[in-house]
């Protein structure tokens, strides 16, 4: 079995050694900048261990696994247009470095593209595949769509945000996983267990981002702390700040959320403040370990020996930031 940094070079390697060769080259170029910026390759990478689980030599399905990457970027560069921003990973955005048009042409055929390389499996798994990624692909942009009707408003559940993050985030994790398990011809029992550990992992995942983003030490975060305070985003941190809060705290965090201008430093601490109060840091780190335990039971049930499951356990141990 191969060790996960073994497997993030190939990745890292194959991505690089991709071909773009057709024309006109002003279409590809902003993909391959996209691709060429970097990142964890998180998905990629729980594909190919995900085989690795069940079969050996997983450099065997890298192609697919680079079209899973490839429709995560995708993702990000039109998430990047929509957000109007102006950096990721430290780089311009496509939108930014080039234009809005060219952002949306280029990420529409990354997407084709994705297609195309997730495609280049074994036939007889075929039809598995397409039919898991283009599910999972719908309840991506599902889970964006809810992301946004949930900006205009205040009355937002806990459940509603977990299902979305369960959409945004968790169902690519957990389909890397699943497609990586079919194209080892596991059983369909663990090739379903693993997909239910991505989705509890990526879960914890998002949840555990939404933590950092208010408590997080912004130089191994990697940006600014309080993104998500100044822009009133809907996390769960908020809707159970909201939900929790007596009339006085709620009255406070909604001068907040309701003021148009505002000195940033100030915002953030105020509303920190209020979460401290409240009590949500905890109930946050709760819910993450609730469904890090959830997924660790899960990865249990498979049915292949603890020492074959050990790297990925400790993949998504990493991925957490945890020891154990």
């Amino acid at each position: 079995m191969l060790k996960s940094d073994e497997i993030l070079r190939i990745v890292n390697e194959g991505l690089e050694s991709l071909p773009y060769d057709r024309k006109p080259a002003s279409l590809y170029e902003p993909i391959r900048y996209v691709l060429s910026l970097g990142g964890k390759r998180i998905r990629p990478v729980l594909m190919l261990l995900g085989y690795n689980l069940f079969k050996e030599h997983p450099e065997d399905i890298l192609m697919p696994a680079m079209g899973l990457e490839t429709y995560h970027n995708y993702t990000l560069l039109h998430d990047d247009l929509m957000d109007n921003a102006d950096v990721r990973r430290g780089q311009p955005t496509v939108h930014k470095k080039w234009d809005a048009n060219t952002a949306i042409l280029s990420g529409d055929s990354m997407l084709v593209l994705a297609y195309q390389r997730m495609a280049q499996c074994d036939a007889a798994h075929l039809p598995q595949v397409l039919s898991l990624f283009t599910e999972t692909a719908l309840e991506i942009g599902e889970g964006q769509q809810f992301d946004m009707d949930f900006e205009t408003r205040n009355d937002v559940t806990e459940d509603e945000y977990i299902e979305m993050i369960r959409l945004k985030t968790s169902v690519l994790l957990a389909c890397a996983l699943k497609i990586g398990a079919i194209l080892g011809d596991a059983s369909k029992e663990d090739a379903d267990l693993l997909y239910q550990f991505g989705e509890k992992i990526g879960l914890a995942f998002q949840l555990q981002d939404d933590l950092l983003d208010v408590y997080g030490d912004p130089k191994v975060f990697g940006k600014a702390i309080g993104g998500d305070i100044t822009s009133n985003k809907k996390t769960y941190m908020l809707i159970n700040a909201v939900n929790r809060a007596n009339a006085e705290q709620r009255a406070e965090l909604m001068r907040w959320i309701e003021a148009k201008e505002f000195n940033r430093a100030e915002k953030v601490a105020a509303v920190t403040r209020l979460y401290d109060e409240i009590g949500i840091r905890q109930l946050c780190e709760e819910k993450i370990n609730f469904y890090f335990e959830q997924g660790k039971q899960l990865l249990e049930k498979v049915s292949v020996s603890a020492e074959r499951k050990e790297i990925l356990r400790q993949y998504t141990n990493a991925m957490m930031h945890r020891e154990k």
